[in-house]
This record gives C-alpha cells, sequence and structure tokens, in this order.
C-alpha cells in the first residue's frame, strides 16, 4: 500500500470535480436515492472506495456507522480534514480503512455490513468481478449494495458535443475512455452489472440515472438546487434516466 497513485489526484477530486455543480448534485442525487432503500439508523455502511467521505458523511451525520475503505492515504487525509470539523458523534460513528477494494472483507475483519457502496469505482478497474464478489462477502444478509458505474450506452455523447466526430462514431463500440480528470476509464452496462450482481448472490432492483444535463452543458454558474432537482426527476424516468452519463444500481443480498 506504499505506492498512492492516486495522491496527485486527491485535489483535483476534492477541490475540483466534488466542488462543482455537477459534483454537488452527484452527492445530492445518489443520497436521495439511496434514503429509499437503506434502513434507518444506526444501521452500519461500508463506502469502499470512499475517499474524503462525500457520499457517507451526510449518512453520518444521520446516524448511521460508517466505515470509509479506499487504497489511497491521500484521499483518507483529506476525509479526516473533513471529518476534524464534524461534531463528535460524527467523528465517533465514522471509522477510516486504508485498502483496495477487492481487499475490503479482510481489511474491515470480515464484518458484515447492513448497507455496502460502491460510487465512481468500478470504472477504474479493468475486471469488475472481483470487486463486486467483495462486496456481497462484505454485505450481510438482506443488505443494500449500491454502485454506480459509467454508462456503456451513452460513450459517444460527449465527443459528439465536443465535435469529435471520429472518436464519437468509436466510441458506439466502446466499453472505456479517457475520463475528465485524465485517467482511463471502463464503461458498464445495467445489464451486465446486474449478471455480475445476481453471480454474488445479489438481487438486482432498481436502478436511476445520475447525471444527464448537467454532465454536458455548462452549469458552472447553475443554482445547484434548480439542477439538482431536475437531474433528480430526469433520473427516474426513461428516457432520461437511460441517457444519463453514469447509472446508478442498487441490489439486495439474498
Amino acid at each position: 500500500m506504499s505506492d498512492d497513485s492516486w495522491a496527485p489526484l486527491a485535489d483535483a477530486f476534492v477541490d475540483g470535480a466534488y466542488a462543482t455543480v455537477k459534483g454537488r448534485v452527484r452527492t445530492y442525487v445518489l443520497h436521495q436515492q439511496l434514503l429509499e432503500h437503506l434502513p434507518p439508523p444506526p444501521a452500519t455502511v461500508l463506502d469502499v472506495g470512499g475517499g474524503a467521505g462525500h457520499q457517507s458523511l451526510p449518512l453520518a451525520r444521520m446516524g448511521y456507522r460508517v466505515t470509509i475503505l479506499d487504497p489511497s492515504e491521500a484521499m483518507l487525509d483529506r476525509a479526516r480534514q473533513r471529518l476534524a470539523a464534524e461534531p463528535t458523534g460524527v467523528r465517533e460513528r465514522t471509522e477510516l480503512i486504508r485498502a483496495g477494494g477487492e481487499d475490503a472483507a479482510a481489511a474491515t475483519g470480515g464484518r458484515r455490513f447492513d448497507a455496502v457502496l460502491c460510487h465512481g469505482v468500478l470504472m477504474y478497474v479493468d475486471d469488475p468481478r472481483p470487486l463486486v464478489a467483495a462486496l456481497a462477502a462484505c454485505a450481510a444478509p438482506g443488505a443494500v449494495v449500491s454502485v454506480m458505474a459509467l454508462n456503456a450506452r451513452t460513450l459517444a455523447v460527449r465527443p459528439a458535443l465536443d465535435g469529435r466526430w471520429d472518436d464519437a462514431l468509436a466510441a458506439f463500440d466502446a466499453d472505456r475512455e479517457r475520463g475528465v480528470l485524465g485517467v482511463d476509464t471502463r464503461a458498464d452496462t445495467v445489464e451486465g452489472l446486474s449478471e455480475m450482481f445476481a453471480a454474488q448472490g445479489i438481487d438486482p432492483g432498481p436502478w436511476y440515472g445520475v447525471w444527464l444535463f448537467c454532465d454536458w452543458t455548462d452549469a458552472a454558474d447553475a443554482d445547484v438546487a434548480r439542477v439538482a432537482a431536475v437531474e433528480l426527476r430526469a433520473s427516474r424516468q426513461d428516457p432520461y434516466r437511460q441517457l444519463s452519463r453514469v447509472f446508478h444500481l442498487v441490489g439486495r443480498r439474498g
């Protein structure tokens, strides 16, 4: 764990991506979707690849007992900085563990959690199956398993809107792209991820969109609440959710 490949990107994630309108909308939309499926607090939540805790700290404020697991010490340092500003109760309910997602079961001592989150992580692994297996291993019977992944069905949209027509044409048959932070990312489909869930004893359930309009337009000066209201509505309604930049699949451990 000495090599922290994400350290150079920690500031770009925390101070850049998550601080934008799009980043704040992502956190809000996912949070609202999660609340429809999570058991009430003080249920236990494992956030695999949770970084600086943008998705799980709001849950800790609500009374959930949260474990943030991430391979990057730099990202966990940012989580510690954010935790330092929280009330004592939130700090006491939040645990930080440095480990890769595939090693989550061993790193958490074989504990089983009431909810296992893995948002925006699957896109950075070449083979998602070991990570999905690790999520299942950490989920208690009946637990919620929540994964956000890059949508392979919409990879042509961004290059087309940028006028990169050759790239857009190639993207129809692609399953990966270079992300906005300059990192190669891999895409999934709802159907493919649902099959991976089922193979690990996770019953695939509802799925949602997350980003649509604010990902493909300049929303830098937009009102976050108004954008979030539109994106939340679009995330639940076809054909909009099918066009989402990323999708959110919720399952339950059998």
